[in-house]
Order: C-alpha cells, then sequence, then structure tokens
C-alpha cells in the first residue's frame, strides 16, 4: 500500500471512528486559544485547562494581560512549566498584537509565527481552529509518533512530517487531520504499551503488523 492509499483510507475511516475530535484546550476566543497553545508546550491539554479556568477570569483581553504584574502571572501559570519563560512570552505577544496588529490576533502565518513564543506549530492551531484556515497542519509529538508508525511520513523532524502529510491530504482536511491523529495518539496508540491488538487501523498500520510478530513500536 503506498502512502496516498493509506492516506486515502484514513481520511475515510478516521471520521467515522473518531466523529468528535476537536481542539482540546479549552477556548472562547482566539486570544484565549493563542494564550492556552503557548502554554500547553512541554505541559498536558488537562493542566494547560485547569490553569486557563483561573487565567481567562484573571484576564480577558490583551491589555489585561498586558498589565498583569509578570510575579502574577507566573503564579497563576506556574504549574504549566517554563513559567517564566511562558510568562515573559505572553507579555512580549500581546504587546505585538497591541501594536501592531491593532489589538486582535492575526490571521496569517507569517504574522503569527513573528509572534514571541510562536511558531509554526502554535499559528497553526491557532489559523486551524480559532479561524478555520488550512494553513498547514499542525504535527505534535502524537502526530509526529503516529505518522512514523502508520508509515506516513520517515520523518522525526516536524516540518518535513507536516509537508509528507500536506501532500497526501487534501487541504480542507489538514486541521482535522490533526485531530484525528492526536485523539487516537491519547487514545489508542499510545508512546508506550500502543494497544496494537485492538487497534481499529492495524489492518493497514505497518508498525502494527510489525509488533504483531514480536517487534517493539518505534
Amino acid at each position: 500500500m503506498t502512502r496516498s492509499e493509506r492516506a486515502a483510507v484514513l481520511a475515510a475511516r478516521l471520521p467515522i471512528i473518531y466523529p468528535d475530535a476537536h481542539c482540546e484546550l479549552e477556548h472562547q476566543t482566539p486570544l484565549e486559544l493563542l494564550i492556552a497553545t503557548i502554554l500547553s508546550a512541554q505541559c498536558t491539554d488537562k493542566r494547560v485547562n485547569i490553569v486557563t479556568r483561573q487565567l481567562f477570569q484573571r484576564c480577558r483581553n490583551v491589555q489585561d494581560f498586558e498589565e498583569i504584574p509578570i510575579a502574577e502571572l507566573e503564579s497563576i501559570i506556574h504549574s504549566t512549566g517554563f513559567y517564566r519563560a511562558k510568562a515573559k512570552n505572553i507579555q512580549a505577544t500581546v504587546k505585538q498584537i497591541i501594536e501592531h496588529h491593532q489589538g486582535a490576533v492575526p490571521r496569517d502565518m507569517e504574522s503569527l509565527a513573528a509572534l514571541a513564543g510562536v511558531g509554526r506549530k502554535t499559528a497553526n492551531v491557532v489559523l486551524g481552529n480559532a479561524f478555520g484556515i488550512n494553513d498547514g497542519v499542525v504535527v505534535d509529538t502524537h502526530v509526529g509518533r503516529l505518522s512514523r508508525r502508520l508509515g506516513l511520513s520517515r520523518h522525526a523532524d516536524p516540518v518535513k512530517v507536516e509537508r509528507d502529510l500536506a501532500r497526501h491530504f487534501p487541504r480542507h482536511l489538514w486541521a482535522l487531520l490533526s485531530h484525528w491523529l492526536i485523539f487516537h495518539g491519547r487514545r489508542r496508540c499510545m508512546s508506550r504499551n500502543p494497544q496494537c491488538g485492538s487497534c481499529e487501523l492495524l489492518d493497514i498500520c505497518p508498525t502494527g503488523a510489525r509488533a504483531q510478530k514480536g517487534a517493539t513500536p518505534p
């Protein structure tokens, strides 16, 4: 089975397996999603959601995020890890948004990726989920792992994985593709002890086939 053939099967099967797949970072606005995604670096979505319930009550707009004392911001986000760098990036980002984007989160890759603490992955999260713009594919650890296990990419570099996925899946599915793979990575194809024997994708998964013969999945 070629990559394109496997991608076609996945595009048909994954929405049936995970019809409710969605961004699991809780948010109401593009700004909230941007902040939550910055906080999600090296942190679980579950922990971020606990933190942002308090944070988004304290800070409701870019001015609030700019004006909150840095020590208070650090205290609120402390449990997400790397809190000093994240607090610094959040305040630098909102300052850029105020000064260069009239206080509104920009809607294009170049502008988003230029914000402090925001790279291509974060920009793709915001574009796809806040604005419905499929500019690229979000490649987090789950998407990268499953892309290799499913034979969609052989690369570890997220940019190269994204390029492979974009080549084999239609653009209108790019945001959903990330959600489908993330849901599958969290619920079935975990990093350790993946549930290959009960996996709905076993018949098209080259890694699963090897695992059934006793090999350890990468």
